[in-house]
């Protein structure tokens, strides 16, 4: 049996992977961790088959992650630090300062919706881990999520004190602004990736979300006349309740 005379490339191809530093690594095996999980979900992918993958052996899998608990945390870890998972404070801190409402929320749509076209990958494994009930979905929520409800909602109790913002549960805006985000960002990574319904770019995205958060979709006059008329029923209605105690 004749030998097989390898390539240049394939020698070094293989000391290459050989001789890969611990760090370089372990990126490797979460690169190949997320692509599997987004591609089959967490149920459908095993240890066996990220290291396969990664061309090494399992064993090495759990030289550099103890479970799959820690791969987990390592993944979010990673985003976090690549900037797909930014704390909402960093990326308005200075729009906050300024008081500036607009720029708050246009910022923060404009970023998620930046992330999600740039890492269509991690957005596909959230949704996955979401519909397995993953844990790893609760890590996101708990680490990404929350932060932004209670950041966002921050801002709008003390703006609605201060009489700048209608009353109204801060909770059901922030909702609703992240609502219009996530709904347009799977359309365009899932649903529609031509953008045969709508074509737009993400900075007139995130401009026209926040108009109709911040202004609604009715005309001026139209929306005053509604609140002219909002304050008059309340006042009948005062008037009635008054009457009614009297009597």
């Amino acid at each position: 049996m004749s030998k097989q005379i390898s390539t240049p490339n394939d020698i070094n191809a293989i000391p290459i992977a050989a001789r890969m530093a611990g760090e370089e690594r372990r990126m490797q095996i979460l690169r190949c961790a997320v692509s599997l999980f987004s591609q089959r979900g967490f149920r459908g992918t095993t240890t066996k088959e990220i290291a396969q993958a990664a061309g090494i052996s399992e064993a090495m899998v759990f030289r550099h992650f103890a479970n799959k608990e820690e791969l987990y945390t390592a993944i979010l870890d990673h985003k976090a630090c690549s900037g797909t998972a930014l704390h909402p404070k960093d990326v308005v801190a200075q729009a906050v300062l300024e008081k500036d409402d607009r720029a708050v929320f246009e910022q923060l749509a404009y970023s998620a919706l930046s992330v999600h076209e740039l890492d269509p990958e991690f957005h596909r494994l959230l949704l996955h881990a979401a519909l397995e009930g993953h844990e790893l979905a609760a890590m996101f929520w708990e680490r990404n999520v929350r932060p932004v409800y209670e950041f966002l909602g921050g801002c709008r109790s003390i703006r609605k004190q201060k009489g700048v913002m209608i009353e109204i549960d801060p909770r059901v805006v922030v909702r609703a602004f992240i609502g219009m985000i996530i709904h347009h960002s799977l359309n365009n990574t899932l649903w529609d990736q031509k953008r045969s319904l709508l074509k737009i770019s993400n900075e007139a995205a995130a401009r026209q979300f926040t108009d109709i958060l911040l202004n609604g979709v009715l005309a001026r006059k139209a929306a005053a006349r509604r609140q002219g008329d909002q304050n008059g029923r309340k006042a009948t209605n005062g008037s009635r309740s008054a009457s009614g105690t009297k009597k």
